[in-house]
């Protein structure tokens, strides 16, 4: 059977894929377009299979609030050509509306995953899932990046002021803050800093004649400074750093989580 062009264009629309592709995997179907996209997809699976190893730096975040829960969504790729094409942010809708409408994210993940098989037919990278998450409170808001790969999500008791707690979450992405108040930070944490400052204390020569107990305070000083740096509540607000996040927001605020460089 001959193949028209009419069918590599419909099967192109559909795929993505390359002419000749489209053009040999309908010959192989004798001009069948549905069969041909079978066979596209498992002479993908081969080449995806070849590709699972290739890393995925590049990514995009999207974020959608819908009353008091935050729908979250990343996914990586290999460049950031594809992480800033229109079939990658289809993709990341669709992501998006399956969490919404499955409210679990386990559920999700397994309906996303066969939604990716598709798209990594249109894409011809490897596409690794980073983030489905659904994130709830009495109010909540996020703030993701103009360049799509730096977000938040901060929740807090009942709070009217809006465009504050976006503020927050603005603040949460430029400053990346490790825990909400000094108190969370670990002590492991705490103990590997201390032992940091100590060293290099002990390399400074101004530090050589001063008595020890000097010494134990001028540690207690940079470990609550280190602390208080690291900790949303205490840091100096981005928007007005003459006040705290705390002197902004009091004891509003419940949760955060950055999202970001992916390891």
């Amino acid at each position: 059977m001959a193949v028209t062009m009419d069918q590599i264009k419909e099967l192109r629309e559909r795929t993505l894929v390359s002419f000749s592709d489209c053009k040999n995997a309908l010959i192989e179907t004798d001009g069948d377009v549905e069969l041909a996209i079978e066979a596209l997809r498992k002479k993908w699976i081969a080449k995806a299979a070849k590709r699972a190893d290739n890393e995925t730096k590049e990514w995009k975040i999207k974020i959608d609030i819908v009353d008091d829960k935050a729908y979250i969504v990343s996914v990586g790729c290999e460049t950031d050509f594809v992480s800033r094409n229109d079939v990658f942010g289809e993709m990341l809708d669709k992501f998006l509306e399956t969490l919404k409408s499955t409210w679990d994210e386990v559920a999700a993940l397994a309906k996303c995953e066969e939604i990716k098989s598709d798209y990594v037919l249109k894409i011809w990278e490897n596409l690794k899932i980073l983030a489905l998450n659904i994130i709830s409170g009495d109010a909540v808001e996020s703030y993701v990046h103009s360049n799509g790969k730096l977000a938040s999500v901060v929740t807090a008791k009942a709070w009217s002021d809006t465009e504050k707690l976006k503020q927050v979450a603005m603040h949460v992405v430029a400053t990346n803050p490790e825990v909400m108040s000094p108190s969370d930070m670990s002590a492991d944490v705490v103990a590997k800093e201390k032992e940091i400052q100590l060293e290099q204390m002990k390399q400074d020569p101004k530090n050589t004649n001063k008595p020890a107990d000097i010494l134990e305070k001028i540690i207690e000083w940079k470990i609550k400074k280190f602390t208080e740096e690291n900790a949303l509540l205490t840091q100096a607000f981005v928007v007005n750093p003459d006040i705290t996040v705390w002197q902004l927001m009091g004891d509003k605020l419940v949760s955060f989580k950055r999202y970001g460089i992916w390891e």
